[in-house]
């Protein structure tokens, strides 16, 4: 039989990186499970349905939620719904795979009360101003957009000592080798107060 592999939760600011990163994971680590979200927000160009998003409408994704078909939900930057299907990652990590899920720091806290013995990592940018150009010159914002999510940024970069191990992303390809590589670690001891 094989043992149940631990999830690893991959989380951090807004236009930090976090699905370029899980990207270059996706292309070059295939034994690494990442999980699909389900979200409210309509797709940016390039994004398919089922493979970066699963994009539903608002009454679906509170009947998941009620159903309680979701191992995280949470209304990100005070708009759209995000959440993770609960029974793909069960099934992943009963198969023993590792698992990888790219969420927002609300959804990350509630994996932690429910599976505390995941893998917490922090996504770090270099810099404040360096967050700040990605999130401009990505340009799938308008300026209104842009200011709720840097304002969450100010926040969020607050949270890195909630997690058990941070890694700045100052270069997709190392950063991601970095997250890879930790999947495979024991997990650190808890932070205590």
């Amino acid at each position: 039989m094989t043992a149940r592999s631990r999830l690893t939760v991959l989380a951090g600011p807004t236009a930090v990186g976090k699905g370029t990163v899980a990207a270059y994971v996706r292309e070059h680590h295939p034994e690494v499970w990442l999980s699909v979200s389900v979200t409210t927000r309509r797709p940016r160009p390039g994004e398919v349905d089922g493979v970066h998003y699963h994009f539903v409408d608002d009454a679906t994704f509170d009947v998941m939620a009620a159903r309680g078909d979701l191992l995280e939900w949470a209304v990100v930057h005070g708009r759209a719904k995000y959440g993770t299907p609960r029974a793909p990652v069960e099934e992943i990590l009963d198969a023993g795979r590792p698992a990888l899920l790219e969420i927002d720091l609300q959804g990350a806290r509630q994996v932690r009360r429910t599976m505390p013995e995941a893998l917490f990592v922090f996504l770090s940018p270099p810099g404040w101003d360096e967050l700040v150009r990605r999130l401009v010159g990505r340009g799938t914002e308008d300026e209104e957009e842009r200011a709720a999510r840097l304002e969450t940024a100010r926040v969020e970069l607050a949270a890195a000592e909630e997690f058990d191990v941070t890694v700045v992303n100052d270069d997709v390809r190392r950063a991601a080798e970095e997250l890879v590589s930790w999947m495979g670690t024991p997990v650190p001891a808890p932070k205590r107060d």
